[in-house]
């Protein structure tokens, strides 16, 4: 049987969509991308990977905020 990640799908079309020009998305097509991107992130938020760019993210944060001070 063979099993397809949600999440791997939800990335294939993220950069399938991101592909095409600028000029040929209209701001429904803007719309549905930003959607699918936000359901990309819920589903890769709990999982290791997810966990690791919050971690590198929050890191580069904190370091903005020292370096600003």
């Amino acid at each position: 049987m063979l099993t397809i990640n949600v999440a791997v799908l939800l990335a294939v079309v993220v950069i399938w969509r991101l592909r095409r020009r600028t000029e040929a998305r209209s701001r429904f097509d803007e719309k549905l991308t930003v959607l699918i991107v936000l359901a990309l992130g819920v589903l890769i938020a709990p999982t290791p990977a997810g966990q690791g760019i919050l971690n590198i993210l929050s890191q580069v944060a904190s370091g903005v905020t020292q370096a600003s001070r």
